[in-house]
């Protein structure tokens, strides 16, 4: 048998040596800890908290700390990239000045300081600057900026003599107008009445005294000898230098292929069709610059083949 335990009284003023203490007990759970339960640290910060209460006094010689509401983030505010500011500079100075250009556009354009008070005009012979000025005579108070081209153009048309025009302004109120006439080629005779035509059949005068008018005399019209005869004998016409073609005193075509001219002195040039017709026009120039051979007159020149020309 055991020794049975004595009992042990403590007396009064004597300490009692401390119980020994529980060995503590470790488990292990594979379960995890409930959201609302506190681990053991945070047990421990519990009763720490419990013991030292927070105080609303913030400690000497430190600000107390702002509190942010609740759901918002503190925003830094950073400066401006120098970049960026000069771009917005520039784009605000070019919208200045884009706006002072369209202010001054606009009053150089509709500014009745700058209408039209004088029309000068040149390069008029079959037609008078009187009639050029009193067709522009609605132009009259308009600002120059507003004239174009087209519309002097427009307002000249009824003068077929005039073929193109170009204008020049010349502030404050003064507009030049170059005028481009159409170049006569020859005399039409119709019946009794001589018509004086360019290249393209346009009739642009008829001239009181048509033996004054050093140009060849087409027989017939367009309306005789056919419109494609016509525009083909207007064409060899028109490619012959002045004074070669003051020295021609009729024309003439069988047919589109067969155009003759007549010379003053009786000469006659076979010019053939309109083909090549620069080349047969310096050709027949030549050939007339050759010094006449009173022995041996010429009566023909034959530029038909203008590569291999014959007089006879």
């Amino acid at each position: 048998m055991g020794r049975p335990r004595r009992p042990t009284y403590a007396s009064p003023g004597r300490r009692q040596p401390p119980a020994p203490a529980e060995p503590e007990v470790i488990s292990a759970s594979k379960r995890a800890p409930e959201a609302d339960t506190p681990s053991l640290p945070d047990r421990k910060n519990a009763k720490f908290a419990d013991r030292n209460p927070p105080s609303d006094k913030a400690p000497a010689g430190k600000a107390p700390a702002s509190k942010a509401p609740a759901g918002t983030d503190n925003v830094l505010a950073f400066p401006e990239p120098p970049g960026k500011r000069l771009k917005r500079n520039i784009l605000v100075t070019l919208g200045t000045v884009l706006a002072l250009v369209c202010a001054l556009l606009a009053a150089a354009i509709f500014s009745p300081a700058l209408a039209v008070g004088t029309v000068t005009v040149s390069g008029t012979r079959l037609v008078t600057t009187e009639q050029v000025q009193a067709a522009l005579e609605p132009l009259k108070g308009k600002p120059l900026p507003q004239i174009s081209d087209e519309e002097v153009s427009r307002l000249l048309a009824p003068l077929v003599q005039i073929k193109s025009v170009s204008t020049q302004a010349r502030p404050p109120s003064g507009l030049m107008v170059q005028v481009l006439e159409r170049v006569p080629v020859a005399l039409v005779k119709q019946g009794e009445q001589y018509q004086l035509v360019d290249v393209d059949g346009v009739v642009l005068a008829s001239p009181a005294d048509p033996a004054a008018v050093a140009l060849p005399v087409i027989d017939g019209g367009a309306g005789t000898i056919g419109k494609d005869l016509f525009q083909a004998t207007a064409a060899v016409l028109g490619a012959l230098p002045l004074d070669v073609l003051s020295k021609l005193s009729n024309a003439s075509a069988q047919s589109v292929d067969a155009v003759e001219l007549k010379l003053v002195d009786g000469q006659t040039i076979i010019w053939g069709n309109a083909g090549e017709k620069e080349l047969k026009a310096k050709v027949l120039e030549a050939l007339l610059k050759v010094p006449a051979d009173p022995k041996n007159p010429v009566r023909v020149y034959d530029v038909s083949a203008p590569r291999h020309p014959v007089t006879r």
